[in-house]
């Protein structure tokens, strides 16, 4: 798969992680998205692809591409034999001034992109984007498509320096000691979050600390699963295996299994890091 990315411009940067460009076969036809700390926003170019957010929620196919806020659960995606989009990596207060609806509505919703801009305008991009001389022009068009939609969101400022806090602390922050130094009340501040990112900040810290715990995880080597759950700060290792089976739909011990299996079938992949086979 052909894989090029990019940091926008400011004031994107402080919204947005990375623009980015793919192109190929995907390494499997479905693969398993664990819940994190991060929103998405995918411009299709190719054949529909399918999301089906939760065992409890019924798949479903997205042609001009779809918007997901930050999710509390594992998302997974069925991809066409090849696939081609642009997309944005969101921090997880990113969407916020692109949506014209509160993030909460969309909270393990995925929605189209239509549904949000408007067919007319979402056509008039993936024109535009197909058009396009090749992926770094094509990841300029974008960029111009968000500063033109770039809004004033009331709370952001808010929202974006507490969570930037979570985020520097892995979410091991006491949330009350956050409102006390922003100089709110902890409802205010709880609302602020469901507003715009889509989740209170008790559930993002959760999510930044359960991240970070798996990140560590070395795939290749043994692991001591109660030192892990202790140094990540879980009460013990039941309580480490009840995070891992909400975020992740797995146990700790087959989602290593999972990952061996991308490792030894896909060395070396793009995507290899965070997407799980599903297969």
């Amino acid at each position: 798969m052909e894989y090029v990315s990019r940091v926008p411009r400011p004031p994107l940067d402080r919204l947005i992680d990375d623009l980015y460009y793919l192109e190929g076969a995907p390494p499997y036809a479905r693969l398993m998205l664990p819940a994190s700390p991060a929103a998405l926003l995918i411009v299709n170019l190719g054949a529909p692809f399918r999301i089906r957010a939760g065992t409890d929620i019924e798949t479903a196919e997205y042609a001009d591409g779809c918007v997901v806020t930050m999710p509390t659960r594992a998302f997974e995606f069925g991809y066409p034999p090849a696939t081609r989009s642009v997309g944005v990596h969101f921090k997880p207060w990113g969407p916020a001034p692109f949506l014209p609806m509160p993030a909460a509505e969309l909270c393990d919703r995925p929605v189209t992109v239509e549904q949000v801009w408007g067919r007319p305008a979402i056509a008039e991009l993936r024109d535009r984007l197909t058009t396009a001389a090749g992926p770094h022009e094509m990841l300029t068009l974008l960029e111009e498509e968000l500063m033109r939609r770039l809004c004033e969101t009331a709370g952001l400022g808010l929202v974006r320096h507490t969570s930037s806090v979570i985020a520097a602390t892995s979410g091991a922050v006491a949330i009350g000691d956050l409102s006390v130094a922003a100089g709110v009340s902890s409802t205010h501040l709880a609302q602020r979050f469901k507003e715009l990112i889509g989740v209170t900040p008790k559930r993002l810290a959760r999510t930044y600390r359960f991240t970070a715990t798996v990140f560590a995880i070395n795939p290749a080597g043994p692991i001591d699963w109660g030192d892990l759950a202790g140094g990540a700060g879980y009460f013990d290792q039941a309580h480490f295996g009840h995070e891992f089976r909400a975020f992740t739909g797995l146990t700790p011990t087959r989602y290593v299994e999972v990952r061996r299996r991308f490792l030894r079938e896909h060395p070396g992949h793009v995507l290899d890091g965070w997407p799980l086979p599903a297969d």
